[in-house]
């Protein structure tokens, strides 16, 4: 998909002199917005990003400060998953 915005030319030269290829900060943009929402998982980030391991989206995401979903659940579970291993 192709998406085309219009932004004043006044904003868009301010915008380019911060991020000189503004095209790909706003896809950056898009793609930490949709994970923190969880709209989209870290493997389709970093397939959206051109990004080719795990260990580059996991540093792009933190440098983003979108961190892990991962709740008090996810850990109590993994706990159980672990406790269970153990005992076999």
């Amino acid at each position: 998909m192709h998406i085309d915005i219009e932004v004043p030319e006044t904003i868009a030269q301010r915008l380019t002199e911060q991020w000189e290829d503004l095209p790909d900060k706003l896809l950056e943009i898009l793609a930490v917005e949709a994970y923190r929402n969880e709209i989209l998982t870290s493997a389709e980030v970093g397939r959206l990003l051109g990004l080719h391991s795990r260990w580059e989206v996991d540093a792009f995401l933190k440098q983003a400060k979108a961190y892990l979903h991962y709740t008090e659940d996810d850990l109590a579970q993994d706990r159980q998953t672990l406790q269970r291993l153990r005992e076999q």
